[in-house]
């Protein structure tokens, strides 16, 4: 990705409180700024949310907006970092589940690593589209009637998918394409 590829995007980055993979959130982070675009941290909640790697505790971070009050036409695109606990918990938000539907719905891209899936599922967006994920997740794709695939990364129209840290170097080349425009 080259830098200013990005300059004047406002890319949001939407997660739960906690559970967070550390690598899923600061990898991606990184590429956007590196590219001159702006992260902005959105939460079920405000002050900061908890990180991990794996099971380990990780880094706190401090969060920006509460979902509940962002408008998803602020930004040029969302980023769900994955985590189990985080994904769990914020399928379970009507607040956050009603933003990625907006934000898919949009046509702007959006790029969801590992068990953020389950919010794409849980929005109902994933019907006929093609997707990867954690491979636990497959029958909840494939439930939600969308493909899933064992593959590094995955675009499908506006989304952009990915199984787990490993991937995140292609993860973060292809939606930098999207979002670049």
């Amino acid at each position: 990705m080259t830098e200013d590829a990005l300059k004047g995007r406002t890319i949001a980055f939407l997660v739960a409180t906690e559970g967070i993979e550390q690598a899923e959130l600061t990898g991606p982070w990184d590429a956007v700024e590196e590219a001159g675009g702006s992260p902005v941290l959105l939460s079920t909640e405000e002050g900061k949310v908890q990180a991990y790697h794996h099971l380990d505790k990780g880094d706190a971070f401090a969060v920006d907006s509460a979902v509940s009050d962002a408008d998803p036409t602020s930004y040029d695109g969302l980023v769900l970092p994955g985590g189990v606990a985080n994904g769990d918990q914020l399928r379970m938000n009507p607040d956050a589940v009603d933003f990625v539907r907006s934000f898919v719905a949009s046509g702007k891209p959006v790029a969801a690593i590992c068990h953020a899936i389950w919010s794409l599922v849980e929005a109902d967006v994933v019907r006929d589209r093609t997707l990867t994920s954690w491979p636990s997740l497959q029958t909840d794709v494939r439930n939600a009637g969308g493909t899933w695939v064992d593959e590094e990364v995955v675009v499908d129209g506006n989304l952009v998918t990915s199984r787990k840290p490993d991937d995140i170097p292609a993860f973060n080349r292809e939606f930098a394409k999207q979002f670049a425009g």
